[in-house]
Parts: C-alpha cells; structure tokens; sequence
C-alpha cells in the first residue's frame, strides 16, 4: 500500500465516501461503559484516541460499540503505534463540549469507529511508518509554550484548577497503587517525580492505565517530557502544587526541541553530578537517628524492595579510595546554584540552563569522591563521599589536601583502606547505576572493634 493512498488529516471533510488515513498514535484513553438508552440493562463501552500524520495536523477518534469490541480494539494498539483508519464516519466537532474532555486539536472535525463500518489496523508499510515515527516526538503545542517548574512554584494557588503545558524531566517513579472505589469500581494512580534546573521534585500524579503505561516505561533522569494541557492543582495535604495526567493531555517524550535538548542535558549533568541527590540535603536525616545496622546484602536487598530513599549504618572495609589520583579528580569545583562542574577559574557557569547565569557567579570547591565499601556479604561500589563529610572523615580540609605529598596521600589512603569503618548511608534507587542503586556516605568513622562484635553478633542472629 503506497503513501500516497491516503487522504491527509487536513484534508478531511465529511463528504468524503470510504475515507482511509494512516496516523501515529499520541493520546489514548481508557475503555469506559455507559447505560445503554436502546437497550435497556445493557452498556455501550467507548474510548478515544488521537492520531497525527503530519507536524501540525492531528485528529480525534472514537470507537462506540459493544465490549468485546471496544476492548478488543483498545488492547491491539497502544501510544506510539502507527495505524491505519479505514472508512471512519468523519462528523463536525463541537469544540464547547469535545474539547473540554478530549486533546485540543486543529482539525475541524472527529472521527468515529464502530464495527460494523470501520477498521482500524496496525500498518504495515514500512515507508509510511518511518515517514510517521518522527512525529510521535513533536509537541502539540508550540514548543516554547510553557511553565517552567519554577513558574508554577512561583504562581501557586493562582494556577490552581488550571490547565497548562509543562517541560520538564522524570526524576523518579512512584509505586503503582491499585484502590476499589466505595461503589466497587478498581482504580489505579502512579506518582511521578519531575525535576528541571528551578526545582529539584515536582509530583505528576497518572490516574489513567494507558497514562502509567507509558510513564512506567520512562527512565528516569535520562527522559524530558512536553506535557500539554497538564491540570494543575494545590495539594493541600501536602501544601503544595501538583500537576495531573486527564484526559485532555497529551505527553511527549524526548521532544525535538531546542528547549528539551538543554533541558536533557541539564538532566544528565544533575544526574552524573550527583547533584540531584545533593538536593534532597535538607530531607536527610540527622546522623545521630540513624540507629538501622545492615550488611552490604541486606541494603542492596532492601534498595530494590524500597523504591524510596533509607538510610542505614554499615560496618564495613573501605575497598576503593583513589586519594593518591589526581587531585582534579579528587577535589571538584561545581557551580554553588546548579551544582555543574566547573574549572577552578571559571568565571561563569556553562551550564545554559543554570538558574543565575545573569547573575555574579558563585562556585564551590570540595571533596568529590566515590568509595567503596566491602564486608563478608558483598561490595557496594561508587558511593559519594562529598563536601564537609568527606573532609570530616579524612581528618583534613581540601586545602590541606592540595599541599599534601604523593607520599602523604597514600599514607592517608592507607589509614582507611581495609579497615573497617562505622558509615552512615543513604540508599537510593538509580537506573543509571548497574546495582540499581547509588550511596551517599553522611558520615564514616573507624570502626570501635567492641561495637563491631556487638553489632555482628547481632546481625549473625537475625539472618
């Protein structure tokens, strides 16, 4: 089947007698049933999807009919398939009442399917696939038109019951929480983390089972997305702004603009950096509460168990610390707003999306280094060891460091390596880390040999 067999979106008109349409898939909603006022006892089930074949033109289409078929169809194709549309009825939209439950779209028209007169497939032509891909990441809306997490931030409850468009990258992805409503329907919500270089974690909150399937497949801090017509709301009970995924929305992933490749590259800067976990500082616990004894097993263990941050005490040998490497690689200076490496004589961020580049530059200079920790159960690899801890530890600041020997290096080196050490950890979960996990050390002292035994034998009882 040639391209050029089928009538272009734009071009659409009801009039047309047996139309045919092929189009990538951007939005899709969820089966629902109604009463059917035909017949009596009976429900008509019905779902909606978009469809785009071109940069600027996409479609709204509605499947009605009995279950097995609405359901069926729904199952056979998911967001970001290519279809074909064959003989769809291509009715006058009404923008008043369509447009306050479905995606915004420029075409004058809707189109419906049923099974009788209709047909939708997966399409199997490969030029007409690859001419459609691309468009799948291409926004709906113009690609500067949007809130920054920031601005959201910064307008607050003005913007609450609003609904805008949002830039910004995944940071982390919450459980998937399954309900049954009090009249007995199942539910479902799943909580995203999104993050941009104004603010460090922003909830998206997905009610929808086709919205969770597709942001369950994101990677987080490696994924930006464009979201449109995002519904803003005040989330009194956690006093503060949150955004939800309806049923006007449409999410684009990796979008082809100029405005998401920054923001991509911020992402896996912050990522790479650590500066994203630096961020959620103020949320860390004092050292002194963490009382939870582990071995390297049970936190790995307990890291994939836990989608969320913990914290924990671990008596272990420090089996990696690169103290005698070059001190660039030792000690980083980082820009003090976005956390970006920077040279030690810079006089302006590279970052472009740091929040003060129009402003003076300010930058801080510390330890930055990634450690492991070994004991009979295992190794956890590259935990940082950063800042003001790192200097706690090694008993010297970075400029003490910098005048230190190559000789005096590696003997400070050697006063921690393999030996073991009381450290204080916090877990998180990171796809970018072949563990599944990254640590950060807040505090890491030798190791009192009588707490050591006490701690063991403690553990030793509870495997």
């Amino acid at each position: 089947m040639a391209a050029q067999t089928y009538i272009a979106i734009s071009e659409l008109h009801p009039n047309f007698s047996h139309p045919k349409l092929a189009g990538i898939i951007i939005g899709k909603s969820d089966v629902k049933s109604f009463p059917d006022r035909k017949n009596i006892g009976e429900d008509r089930y019905t779902f909606s999807f978009t469809v785009k074949d071109s940069p600027d033109f996409f479609v709204n289409v509605t499947a009605w009919g009995h279950d097995a078929y609405v359901i069926g169809l729904s199952n056979s194709f998911s967001i970001g398939d290519c279809v074909v549309i064959d003989n769809p009825l291509v009715s006058n939209k009404d923008p008043e009442k369509e447009e306050k439950f479905c995606p915004t779209t420029p075409s004058l028209y809707r189109l419906l399917v049923s099974e009788a007169h209709s047909q939708v497939r997966l399409c199997a032509d490969m030029e007409t696939i690859d001419r459609l891909l691309p468009l799948i990441h291409l926004p709906v809306k113009d690609s500067g038109d949007f809130y920054s997490l920031g601005d959201i931030e910064a307008n607050g409850q003005r913007l609450d019951g609003t609904v805008i468009n949002i830039l910004a990258a995944v940071k982390s992805m919450g459980e998937l929480k399954q309900f049954t409503t009090s009249d007995g329907r199942r539910g479902q919500r799943l909580e995203v983390k999104l993050f941009d270089d104004s603010v460090s974690s922003f909830p998206l909150v997905c009610w929808d089972r086709e919205a969770i399937q597709l942001v369950q497949t994101l990677i987080p801090k490696e994924t930006v997305l464009f979201i449109a017509d995002a519904k803003i709301s005040f989330d009194s009970f956690r006093n503060c702004m949150a955004a939800t995924v309806n049923s006007k929305t449409i999410i684009t992933v990796n979008p082809d603009t100029r405005e998401a490749s920054l923001l991509f590259s911020y992402a896996k800067e912050a990522s790479e950096s650590g500066a994203l976990d630096q961020e959620e500082k103020p949320e860390d616990m004092p050292v002194e509460t963490i009382t939870d004894v582990y071995t390297v097993s049970q936190l790995k263990q307990k890291a994939q168990e836990a989608p969320e941050a913990f914290f924990g005490i671990t008596y272990s040998f420090i089996s990696k610390l690169d103290l005698d490497s070059s001190v660039s690689k030792v000690i980083r200076t980082r820009c003090s707003r976005c956390k970006f490496q920077v040279t030690e004589d810079a006089q302006s961020c590279t970052n472009q999306l740091c929040p003060g580049r129009d402003q003076t530059f300010s930058a801080t200079t510390g330890f930055d280094l990634l450690v492991d920790f070994t004991d009979h159960t295992g190794t956890l690899h590259a935990c940082a060891l950063r800042g003001p801890v790192a200097e706690k530890a090694l008993g010297c600041t970075t400029e003490e460091f910098t005048s230190l020997t190559d000789d005096e290096r590696t003997a400070m080196k050697w006063k921690f390596l393999l030996e073991r050490c009381k450290t204080h950890v916090k877990i998180l979960p990171s796809a970018k880390m072949k563990s599944g996990l990254r640590g950060v050390v807040l505090n890491c002292s030798l190791a009192d040999p009588g707490e050591v035994k006490l701690h063991m034998s403690a553990l030793l009882r509870r495997l």
